[in-house]
């Protein structure tokens, strides 16, 4: 465990070094960083990472007349695709700044009008109170070291009546049994991700904020195909992987980052996490909880 953990990267730092791996290996023209829905409506990964979308979307109820905040934007693939395929106004929101510079540089290509984006954390977020109608979280609140204050501020930035929904890896216990919780450090801290946290625990998370409902949907069978595909891809490149790093053409963030693709799977196979979508909603009247 201690070789993968030789080079653990701060969020700014595993998205910078990882870039080309996500734009060019797995993202594509999709330009989405995150696993993808596989079912009916997509047998394919491009088709399953847009899917995701579509499944968030129709779980949250977007339309034309909500204002959507991405927290932890990405390279921008969801706040496009809600604008374009549910006419929604959407601000995209990241820590790191290439990514707002991809995000950007794709506006002014597609010009897809009421998207914007800011370069901005979403545990400090820099707008008003109730400014949003939905709060959209795509496999981002992981890199969050205090859930806790992302639910906090998310209810903050939501109008009465507002709607949080995030896709996300829940670990299965806290604590869970010492092989166990290697198995899930080897892959969480090469990502970036301080932890993850129980179902229940972000439920008392929403509780806490304000929010009056919370529900949870286990997606882990929806997800999983991409999960194996990255496995098998990642099993199969490391190693390439670590002849370009013996070479210096990579760096250990980047290697780290295959290990860490590896170890992810194998942890869900050991029963160490499962992928949730989860929904919270405010009450019609609320007022922001300090």
């Amino acid at each position: 465990m201690t070789a993968i953990l030789d080079a653990v990267p701060d969020i700014r730092s595993y998205y910078r070094h990882t870039r080309w791996d996500y734009r060019r290996v797995w993202a594509g023209p999709n330009r989405a960083v995150h696993f993808g829905y596989y079912d009916a409506f997509a047998h394919k990964h491009l088709d399953a990472l847009d899917n995701m979308n579509r499944v968030m979307a129709e779980m949250v109820g977007i339309s034309s007349a909500d204002h959507v905040l991405d927290a932890g934007c990405g390279m921008g693939n969801s706040c496009f695709w809600l604008a374009q395929k549910r006419g929604a106004r959407v601000t995209g929101v990241s820590i790191v700044p290439e990514q707002i510079v991809d995000c950007e540089q794709r506006l002014l290509q597609v010009g897809t009008p009421g998207v914007a984006f800011q370069c901005a954390d979403y545990l400090q977020l820099p707008f008003a109170d109730g400014q949003f109608d939905v709060v959209w979280a795509c496999e981002s609140l992981c890199h969050a070291p205090n859930k806790l204050l992302f639910y906090q501020e998310a209810y903050r930035v939501l109008r009465p009546g507002g709607r949080l929904i995030i896709a996300e890896y829940l670990r299965s216990a806290r604590p869970l049994e010492q092989a166990m919780e290697q198995q899930l450090q080897r892959w969480l801290a090469p990502w970036a991700i301080p932890d993850i946290d129980r179902e229940e625990e972000h439920r008392q998370h929403a509780k806490k904020s304000g929010f009056s409902s919370f529900t949870v949907q286990d997606v882990t069978p929806q997800v999983q195909v991409s999960l194996r595909n990255l496995h098998q891809i990642c099993r199969q490149w490391l190693p390439i992987g670590k002849i370009l790093r013996f070479l210096h053409i990579i760096n250990d963030i980047r290697l780290n980052n295959v290990r860490a693709s590896i170890a992810q799977y194998e942890a869900l196979q050991v029963g160490a996490w499962q992928d949730g979508m989860m929904l919270a909603i405010t009450s019609p009247a609320h007022e922001v909880v300090e």
